[in-house]
């Protein structure tokens, strides 16, 4: 071996090869940010993994009903009232001969969009006044601060009542899209304070960061700063209430059919299931036990995600 090539070894920096591969996932963990990091969590959670399963089942089933049941769910076979699971109809048939399996299976629908439509008007509501009242502060703040507690001192179940039965009067011939509009319209009315709460905190807290500042020392105005900025740092701790809301949604839909003021037949829904067999709990409780079995298990599915989300986007949780 020359001189020169010893020189050269000797001068050669150590190998980079474990360096680089060491330096490798710190880069990329600090580039994926709080939903990558988020993401990477659920990932490994097993309550996340669960409720997603399920709710993709829903989702599936909602959409393509006819590949879980070939039967028509509103079909009536007098004959057949009140009959109970059997291998012909694994579910029974309700008082009115029509099979329960295929009005849960075409039920999960009508409920479904019903949560998902009052979350997403709920959230949009409340995240256009959260930010602005948190940006802008003062009178504004306390303007819109003060609407939004008269909605909240509100009783849930006195407000609803009062909005449908007054728009939609039982003497009237339902209609299906008038009632499910309507029932929307009522559940995000109350609940979009909640909402707006919740935005509001984080904007307030997203103000006072230093790239709102600089964004607007570089002459950015309120539009862009809210949209641009503010608005994506602001959406975890919405996106937790969204998910939670959801599944208590599908409940409150439950509830009001239940009660004789949400969906009524001809719409196929859980809680019109719920409703049609308060009489005959007694007599007949599988009228009673399948329908509320599929609102408890989406209600938890989407709880349980709720509650995963919000452990990913906890800071005090890493």
């Amino acid at each position: 071996m020359t001189e020169s090539s010893a020189a050269s070894l000797t001068s050669d920096p150590a190998p980079t090869g474990p360096e680089t591969a060491a330096e490798k996932p710190a880069k990329n963990q600090k580039a994926r940010g709080l939903w990558g990091d988020a993401w990477r969590d659920l990932r490994k959670r097993p309550i996340f993994l669960i409720s997603i399963a399920i709710i993709f089942v829903l989702l599936v089933m909602s959409a393509f009903p006819q590949l879980f049941t070939s039967v028509d769910p509103n079909h009536m076979d007098l004959a057949r009232s009140r009959q109970k699971p059997s291998a012909e109809a694994w579910f029974g048939y309700d008082t009115q001969g029509r099979d329960i399996y295929a009005r849960a299976i075409y039920g999960a629908r009508a409920s479904i969009i019903v949560g998902v439509m009052a979350t997403l008007l709920t959230v949009v509501i409340g995240s256009i006044f959260g930010l602005i009242a948190g940006y802008f502060g003062g009178w504004l703040d306390n303007l819109l601060s003060r609407f939004g507690e008269i909605f909240l001192g509100l009783p849930f179940v006195l407000g609803a009542i009062v909005i449908l039965t007054t728009l939609n009067p039982a003497t009237e011939i339902p209609d299906a899209f008038k009632i499910t509009s309507l029932v929307i319209l009522s559940i995000s009315i109350l609940s979009w304070p909640i909402s707006m709460r919740i935005m509001r905190s984080a904007a307030i807290s997203a103000r006072n960061q230093d790239y709102v500042k600089a964004a607007r020392a570089l002459g950015a105005g309120p539009v862009r700063i809210i949209l641009r900025h503010m608005l994506p740092n602001c959406l975890a701790p919405v996106l937790v209430y969204a998910t939670i809301a959801l599944g208590s949604f599908i409940a409150v839909e439950a509830t009001l059919s239940f009660l004789g003021l949400g969906l009524r037949s001809p719409v196929v829904s859980w809680g019109v299931m719920i409703a049609d067999s308060r009489q005959y709990i007694t007599v007949a409780p599988h009228l009673l036990v399948f329908p509320a079995a599929f609102l408890v298990v989406t209600v938890l599915a989407f709880v349980m995600l709720g509650d995963a989300v919000r452990d990913a986007l906890d800071p005090k949780q890493k």
